[in-house]
């Protein structure tokens, strides 16, 4: 009773090699009858040993395609909870995982029933996996920075970043590049490597932002009117400010420049009402200057003319000629 199971596993182990061999000699096979014009040999081969293998290759391809359809539902079911709950970069790195495990399974499955020597083609991978990792390295580079990127996660979708000498929202995070766009309205697509070298800057990470504007004013001008112009300023953007501890504004007298003393005028606010705080802050320091007269000095260029001899009366200035050198005479000799 124990002996059959064993004698079918140890057929089951030799049927691959005998399988492969015998491809062969029917390929072999047919050609001799074609050369020969057995026809009917032909037809019985063909009958034989053919149809049945493009039944079996073909039932492969179906089964292959149910399992195309099962990653990819799989991947789907895993992917979404995760993209809803945790992180969509890592979410879709998930899913695309068990969509390729799933799907290269049941591939090496179907090969490994219809007889494929897997044994065989894995060293065949092998040797051109190490021929296309030499020559695909900056792809490769590529794709281990994705890795890394999703894993550790210094950004994901939607965030405002300066990354790779480009700044932009961030629209998608592949294994090989990301898409960036910018605020007008321009796609870029930057390989990885160059965004995981360099330094990245995730500007809308945190929830609030310092808008800082730099105002000169005269030297003239009285300390104390100054600070108090500015705080108003400041105090003018209360609804849009954020209050607590380190926050709020603060007016600072940064330093003495060659033409002006310099002021800075900081205010916290949410960091998607960046911009639009920062125009607003800067045109109430105007306002409120100029409220209270106080200048603020530009850069200015004097020209000076100085007047030629000659021009009075229109006339040119006559051109200085040079002396021709004296042509010597020949000497008869």
């Amino acid at each position: 009773m124990t002996d059959q199971p064993a004698a079918g596993a140890a057929e089951t182990l030799t049927d691959q090699p005998d399988m492969a061999q015998s491809v062969g000699d029917t390929l072999s096979t047919l050609i001799e009858q074609m050369q020969a014009g057995d026809y009917e040999g032909l037809t019985a081969t063909m009958t034989q040993n053919v149809v049945p293998g493009l039944l079996a290759a073909a039932i492969g391809l179906g089964v292959i395609f149910i399992g195309y359809l099962v990653a990819s539902y799989i991947s789907r079911i895993i992917s979404g909870p995760i993209c809803r709950r945790v992180d969509q970069t890592l979410g879709k790195f998930i899913g695309r995982l068990v969509f390729y495990s799933i799907l290269a399974g049941v591939t090496a499955a179907v090969l490994s029933k219809l007889g494929a020597p897997l044994g065989g083609l894995a060293a065949m991978l092998a040797a051109a996996g190490f021929a296309v990792g030499l020559a695909f390295q900056g792809t490769l580079s590529n794709f281990a920075s994705g890795v890394l990127m999703m894993v550790f996660r210094p950004f994901k979708v939607g965030d405002f970043i300066n990354a790779g000498g480009v700044a932009g929202t961030v629209n998608e995070i592949d294994l090989f590049t990301t898409t960036l766009d910018t605020p007008d309205n321009r796609r870029i697509i930057v390989p990885n490597s160059s965004i995981a070298g360099g330094t990245i800057e995730n500007i809308s990470h945190h929830a609030h932002r310092r808008v800082e504007v730099v105002v000169g004013v005269d030297y003239s001008a009285n300390q104390d009117e100054t600070r108090a112009a500015l705080t108003r300023a400041a105090e003018s953007l209360s609804d849009v400010m954020i209050p607590g501890d380190d926050r709020g504004y603060a007016v600072v007298l940064s330093g003495l420049g060659d033409s002006a003393v310099e002021w800075k005028v900081r205010l916290w606010v949410a960091s998607s009402n960046y911009w639009p705080a920062h125009e607003a802050l800067t045109g109430a320091v105007k306002r409120n200057l100029d409220a209270v007269e106080i200048g603020i000095p530009f850069p200015q260029m004097d020209i000076h003319l100085h007047r030629v001899a000659g021009d009075d009366d229109g006339s040119q200035p006559t051109p200085r000629q040079r002396p021709r050198p004296t042509r010597r005479d020949a000497i008869a000799g």
